[in-house]
């Protein structure tokens, strides 16, 4: 069982407090979101911060958050949202900071669209890319700056290698890629895309991150593991190869259901 991966699982601060022994039993990676919408965003932080600062205190873990997403695409072609990402971004890495979180998770801009149309006229695939280091290049400059990597997480993607050639193009080590199980599965079930594990064999040790939680491959569920139809022995058997120890970190909806998560885990012998 030592020999297992230790399971960490994405919170609010609100599920932290309620499971913060579990969390410290075995010092899980932690991912804390939130912390990143509008609405927190845009008050004063400090009461946030000082909360999470306590509920932290004697942890020892990897600590990350997940970043903005809400309300914008990363390859936003409008000067104007760029500007909103640009601040969601920097407010973000400002509690980053604050907190000593060295990851945060954010949107890959691939749609399922895109994997048909992206390469209807010349220069589209490149220009999309530009348009994120547009938006983003000043969030990956702070970011190196303050030691956090921004993990791309698929949330459309039907080609795994669109999000990887996206991170690679930063040239940077303070951007990765992270793998949501779900939407993977939804995304192969519902539309053709690639099996969950092939997600994992693409990334290789580029990928840092991932979502555990389980579908049926039609709606992005976040069910307990086992109660869907990802293929755990097979993720699992991919993970084992990969030397960049992701945090596997559960993103379940009922944090009630964290230890139901570990125990059918365990019980393949896949993970504590």
């Amino acid at each position: 069982m030592s020999d297992l991966p230790i399971i960490g699982a994405s919170l609010s601060l609100d599920e932290f407090e309620a499971y913060r022994p579990w969390v410290f039993e075995k010092q899980r990676d932690l991912e804390l979101h939130g912390l990143f919408t509008p609405d927190v965003l845009n008050q004063d932080l400090s009461k946030h911060i000082e909360r999470a600062n306590t509920l932290l205190d004697g942890y020892r873990g990897r600590l990350g958050i997940h970043g903005p997403c809400w309300g914008f695409n990363l390859a936003s072609h409008d000067p104007d949202v760029r500007l909103v990402i640009q601040k969601r971004m920097a407010h973000a890495l400002d509690v980053c900071q604050m907190i000593g979180a060295t990851q945060m998770v954010i949107h890959s801009p691939y749609t399922f669209w895109d994997y048909n149309n992206i390469d209807k006229r010349e220069g589209e695939r490149e220009a999309l890319v530009e348009r994120v280091h547009l938006n983003l290049s000043d969030a990956v400059t702070r970011a190196e700056e303050i030691g956090c990597v921004l993990v791309l997480e698929n949330i459309e993607d039907k080609d795994p290698q669109d999000r990887l050639a996206l991170a690679d193009s930063f040239n940077s080590q303070s951007v990765a890629v992270s793998l949501d199980t779900g939407h993977a599965h939804y995304a192969c079930c519902s539309f053709g895309a690639p099996p969950v594990d092939y997600y994992i064999k693409a990334a290789g040790n580029r990928l840092h991150h991932v979502h555990l939680h389980d579908v049926d491959g039609y709606a992005d569920r976040h069910w307990s593991l086992g109660e869907g139809s990802v293929p755990w022995m097979a993720v699992f058997r991919a993970l084992a190869k990969l030397t960049s120890r992701p945090r596997l970190l559960l993103e379940v909806f009922g944090a009630q259901d964290l230890r139901r998560s570990v125990e059918y885990l365990a019980n393949l012998k896949l993970a504590q």
